[in-house]
């Protein structure tokens, strides 16, 4: 028995060790301080020398970076301020004859310009890291100022390899079609492509250095990686290295400019070594904190099996489960010690198909099939397209299980691709996780011995648990921040009674009653024909909400003298005399238009008597709204920066609701129902902005006539202007039914959407075929 005790004590410092380890990894990527994050300014030109990382050897590589004194603000000190700092090894950046930097270990190359291609400055460098630094390091590397190095990973590749051999290391090339027979090449020679970077051994070095001067004068091209490989394979007799997944590991992205630039969940950047190009230094440092994020979930993922074995190692000695927290005394070398890590969550819980057995029959989750549809008996519509939610956690679940598949690819000698999902379930449990069945077709890819590529499936089932909740400060008031202790000591929930207390005292002028000057003046252009009753119930809410409480509003109608409806042009105006004279402070104003309606160039006759730096609420006379909408707008729209499009709530026919939910369903609380309306996804006619912007993005279309689309071509404008778009659900902005008329000379397009309109907004789905099954029988031919 004491035996046993031993070897779980022995697993169990081991589980503190690596645990601790962990926390010491988030410790440094999340609390570092403004002194450890600034820039060290050099004395002399010594590289920068890692003391950090690990105990090992750091003579492992030197890495030599090319670059530019245009550069050395942005891209150079980018790389130096990540990946650069992590080098097992030294970094030192090469620059032109005269180049001078205080905030990046330099070497001006004599007698070396910023030409482009750099023949000599790559080769140059090269001969300088060889007569300084040849018997310091076991390998050399030639690296731009655009690539992205993994320094982990490639210290893994190198203390594979034996340094003592002539290595020269990259990715293959021959050059493209365009250049072919044009590169004096053999067909049995090649160069390793300079963009992903090139990996020398010691060995290597010491051959080609001496020769420098040599190869610089018989160039052949002006492709610099061409001939640093002739001058390789000349004088030390290797060429690049001939294989499958070097193109994988030094992975060199065609899109140019744009390269990494959008979603990083791709299987490319979770493989590669060296990621190229990164041109610009902001999407350096994005692609440096996605890294970063997938290392910390690889350390999560490695305490969280840690876990797991010590539940194994527990449950087969016998022990029980120490849900409180505490170490089993025989297990700790103090008896008194306690550990967090000990509380068995649900994610510590080893995987299985039963693992969450459910306690009834009401409580089983039922699974949804995935084919080119997504097919469900939940819903009201049981075929139906994947939502964007599904479609990013199917791409995420598929990404982590070809990483698990192609873990060991390297010793077994093949890789296996991802083709395509043959079919799939899932399902969600609101309070465990989400499950997957994948049929997956796959390309099994063969390169050593026996080479093969063929096509093959698998099945994979997929658990992702939920985990617990965490608290993080994402960029938060200055006022905020300076109020949370800044010793690491006290306790997580005293610091978030700090973050709620301030918090309180900021939010505190939202609760005053009366008009706050200090906030930014909204004014309302509202559009208005006729429809003197729906006017009537828009100024009820108006003057709750803004004149009562004195908010920092104006009104500004924009009334059309509508010869059909003289009865409520002259309503209308009494009721914004009488509201004038009843809040003296109200701020309201009329501009009347003798002219055909059209929404578009009515809401252009408000903007044009308001100042460019006045912010705009463009509204309908059918919405809704609270003091909540306008905390909202005022927050969420920035001039120069951001334009704020609510997603508002739209009411459903309510002669249709009176039905089924009877006459006071107007007053139920819960008025955000998918029986009662539906989001307005595609609208866009509530719209909040500053004149400045509406200006720079032309405006309306004012040829566009009669019903709609105004607001869909404006939305378009400020997609591709490069503003910033707000696009999110206001619960309290609520469009409240009207008819529908649709005019039958309007255009196809307006016409369509006119209709769709007017078919959406009669009621819901379930509504409609409870209307169909009920009375039915009314609609039915008579059989005789």
């Amino acid at each position: 028995m004491a035996k046993v005790k031993n070897i779980v004590r022995l697993l169990w410092g081991v589980f503190l060790g690596n645990t601790f380890c962990f926390m010491i990894l988030l410790n440094h990527t999340t609390t570092t301080t403004k002194n450890e994050c600034s820039t060290p300014r050099h004395q002399g030109l010594q590289p920068r020398r890692l003391t950090w990382s690990s105990n090992r050897d750091m003579n492992l590589i030197m890495v030599g970076v090319m670059t530019a004194p245009k550069y050395f603000n942005t891209r150079a000190k980018a790389v130096y301020n990540t990946w650069g700092r992590e080098v097992p090894g030294d970094i030192m950046f090469y620059s032109s004859e005269g180049s001078r930097s205080l905030d990046i270990p330099l070497i001006a190359l004599k007698d070396v310009d910023d030409s482009y291609p750099p023949q000599k400055k790559s080769l140059m460098m090269l001969k300088h890291m060889h007569d300084n630094y040849i018997n310091k390091y076991e390998w050399f590397m030639r690296a731009d100022d655009d690539v992205y190095v993994r320094p982990d990973r490639l210290e893994e590749l190198l203390r594979s390899v034996d340094s003592r051999k002539t290595w020269f290391i990259g990715q293959t090339g021959r050059g493209n079609s365009e250049e072919f027979g044009l590169l004096s090449l053999d067909s049995d020679e090649n160069f390793c492509m300079g963009g992903p970077g090139v990996i020398f051994s010691r060995e290597t070095l010491k051959r080609v250095a001496p020769f420098v001067e040599d190869c610089l004068r018989h160039l052949y091209t002006t492709h610099e990686d061409v001939e640093l490989g002739r001058c390789v394979r000349r004088f030390a007799g290797v060429s690049c290295t001939w294989s499958y997944q070097m193109q994988v590991i030094f992975y060199h992205n065609q899109s140019g400019n744009s390269a990494f630039t959008g979603d990083l969940k791709q299987k490319e950047i979770h493989q590669a070594i060296t990621l190229h190009p990164v041109k610009h230094s902001e999407h350096l440092y994005r692609l440096h904190n996605y890294l970063k994020g997938l290392k910390i979930q690889k350390n999560q993922h490695d305490v969280l099996n840690l876990q797991r074995d010590l539940l194994y190692s527990m449950a087969a000695l016998g022990f029980e489960d120490h849900s409180d927290g505490e170490i089993p005394s025989m297990l700790s070398p103090h008896a008194e010690q306690k550990n967090s890590f000990w509380n068995r969550t649900d994610i510590e819980i080893p995987a299985s198909i039963r693992r969450h057995p459910p306690e009834s029959l009401e409580n089983l989750s039922e699974w949804e099939f995935l084919s080119n549809s997504l097919y469900s008996t939940s819903d009201l519509n049981p075929r139906r397209r994947y939502g964007t939610s599904l479609k990013e956690g199917l791409n995420d679940a598929i990404v982590e299980v070809m990483e698990l598949i192609n873990h060991y690819s390297k010793q077994r000698g093949r890789l296996i691709e991802f083709k395509e999902i043959m079919y799939a379930y899932w399902r969600m449990n609101p309070i465990y996780g989400v499950e997957y069945v994948l049929d997956l077709l796959l390309v099994y890819r063969k390169y050593r011995g026996h080479k093969m590529t063929i096509p093959v499936r698998r099945h994979a089932y997929i658990q992702q648990t939920f985990t617990g909740l965490y608290i993080r400060d994402v960029e938060a008031d200055s006022s905020i921040q300076e109020s949370v202790p800044n010793d690491v000591s006290v306790p997580v929930h005293k610091q978030l009674q700090h973050v709620l207390l301030n918090l309180h005292k900021n939010l505190q002028p939202f609760f005053k009653f009366g008009r706050n000057e200090e906030e930014k003046l909204i004014h309302f252009i509202l559009p208005l024909s006729g429809r003197f009753d729906v006017f009537k119930r828009f100024m009820q809410v108006y003057e709750k909400t803004c004149l009562v409480r004195q908010e920092n509003t104006q009104l500004n109608i924009i009334l059309y003298e509508n010869p059909e409806t003289p009865g409520d042009v002259e309503s209308t105006k009494n009721l914004v005399q009488e509201m004038g004279n009843k809040y003296y402070y109200g701020r309201i104003s009329v501009t009347f238009i003798k002219e055909k309606f059209s929404r578009g160039p009515a809401l252009h006759f408000g903007v044009n008597n308001l100042q460019e730096q006045d912010l705009m609420l463009f509204i309908d006379v059918d919405m809704v709204f609270n003091e909540d909408t306008l905390a909202r707008i005022r927050k969420n729209t920035v001039a120069n920066k951001s334009v704020y499009f609510p997603i508002v709530f739209s009411l459903y026919n309510p002669n249709i609701l009176k039905v089924f939910r009877g006459e006071n369903w107007w007053d139920n609380q819960d008025i955000i129902h998918e029986n009662h309306g539906f989001w307005r996804q595609f609208g866009f006619g509530i719209v909040s902005l500053y004149k400045s912007d509406y200006l720079k993005l032309g405006g309306f279309n004012l040829l566009i006539s009669g019903w709609g689309f105004e607001d869909v071509t404006f939305y378009d404008k400020a997609i591709k202007s490069g503003l910033h778009i707000v696009r999110s659900t206001d619960p309290n902005l609520i469009h409240v039914y009207h008819a529908i008329h649709c005019d039958p000379d309007l255009d196809n397009t307006q016409r369509q959407m006119c209709l769709g309109t007017e078919a959406s907004t009669l009621g819901s789905l379930q509504t409609l075929q409870r209307i169909y099954s009920d009375y039915s029988h009314l609609f039915e031919p008579s059989v005789r």
